[in-house]
C-alpha cells in the first residue's frame, strides 16, 4: 500500500471556558509541514516527521495516533488534526482548473472563429 509522502499538521487549543486572549476558535496555533521518513513508529503507523512534529499518522483514515511536538507529548487542551488536502494535491487541483478554463477559452475562440466563417459564406 502507498501512503502520502507528507501532511500537514494542525494543532488546535480546545479551552475549557473562554479566555481573553485565546485565538479565535478554529484556529490553529501552530501548522507542520511533516514527510514519510520510511519508518514505522511504535504505534504501528508510518513515520512522519518535520519542522519540529513526530508523528505516527493512520493512512487510511488520515489520523495523527501518536505524536511529539519539539521533541515532548502534546499539552493537554491541544488536538492534533490533519489538513484536509493532502501537500501537493491542492496546486495539482488548481492546474486542472487553470487547464479547463484555458480549455473552455479555446473552445468559445474557435466557436466564435465558425460562426465569422458562417457569417462569411453566407452573403
Amino acid at each position: 500500500m502507498s501512503h502520502p509522502q507528507s501532511y500537514e499538521i494542525l494543532l488546535f487549543p480546545e479551552p475549557e471556558e473562554p479566555v481573553t486572549e485565546a485565538p479565535a476558535p478554529g484556529t490553529a496555533i501552530r501548522i507542520a509541514v511533516v514527510a514519510a521518513t520510511g519508518d514505522t513508529g511504535a504505534s504501528g503507523y508510518p513515520r512522519y516527521t518535520g519542522n519540529g512534529m513526530e508523528a505516527d499518522i493512520d493512512p487510511a483514515s488520515h489520523t495523527v495516533e501518536a505524536l511529539l511536538v519539539d521533541g515532548a507529548e502534546l499539552d493537554v487542551g491541544l488536538t492534533a488534526r490533519i489538513a484536509d488536502r493532502i501537500r501537493g494535491t491542492e496546486q495539482q487541483e488548481a492546474g486542472a482548473d487553470r487547464t479547463d478554463t484555458e480549455r473552455a477559452g479555446t473552445e468559445q475562440a474557435g466557436t466564435e472563429q465558425t460562426r465569422t466563417e458562417q457569417a462569411g459564406t453566407d452573403g
